[in-house]
């Protein structure tokens, strides 16, 4: 059945972005604009190779280089809708796709940014290959401005789970669904992410901007 309806992750990173249902509460009645996710929608699959999440990370003093950013992509994640309305999902994202854009023609310096990231001073990704992001609740944005949705949903790096909201413009068009959220800050150290350069080489600020950017296609 195909189902047209507003709506990423990770996510969203992702966000990211990284969206499994998890709530009993009703859906989305006239009397209310929020939904908290079920499991009897109509479900869309990721796709995979138009979806990521898009990272940057700062530097605050001393440094030739004041920012990084780059992408993550995800490895599977699904969403649904019911009613023409998003309604749940998770997204997992590949912690070892982890790259940065800006030194893309860069060779020597791209690898040795990213396998630092990898390590054990950031994400750790041999012990922890995969992030995850799973929506909780979806409500309807009222305040106005670019984004017509708000998403809850608990986002995990590292084996640590933290909520997180977004705002995130949602929609579809025929069968596909996508969703962009509002680049939005999250403090690295909460997942446990807590390595410092020495003062003298510059300090590297404890936010992390993530946007995730999905498409998914209806499930046949």
């Amino acid at each position: 059945m195909k189902t047209v309806f507003k709506t990423t992750i990770f996510s969203a990173f992702i966000a990211g972005i990284l969206l499994v249902s998890c709530g009993k509460d009703k859906p989305l009645t006239s009397e209310s604009n929020t939904v908290s996710t079920t499991k009897e929608g109509d479900v869309f699959v990721l796709d995979t190779l138009n979806s990521r999440i898009e990272w940057k990370g700062f530097k605050v003093v001393k440094s030739d280089n004041t920012s990084h950013f780059g992408t993550v992509q995800f490895e599977s994640g699904e969403v649904t809708a019911n009613k023409g309305k998003l309604e749940s999902g998770k997204f997992v994202a590949d912690m070892n796709s982890l790259t940065s854009v800006d030194l893309k023609d860069d060779p020597e310096q791209l690898n040795k940014l990213t396998g630092h990231l990898k390590s054990g001073d950031f994400f750790e990704v041999e012990k922890f290959p995969t992030a995850s992001y799973e929506i909780t609740k979806v409500a309807e944005n009222t305040t106005g401005g670019d984004y017509n949705t708000v998403i809850d949903g608990n986002l995990t790096i590292k084996g640590i789970t933290k909520p997180v909201q977004f705002n995130a413009n949602v929609s579809v068009k025929d069968d596909i669904v996508s969703i962009a959220t509002e680049p939005k800050d999250i403090k690295r150290e909460d997942f446990g992410v807590k390595f410092q350069l020495p003062v003298a080489n510059g300090l590297i600020k404890d936010e992390v901007n993530l946007q995730i950017l999905i498409k998914a296609m209806e499930k046949k």
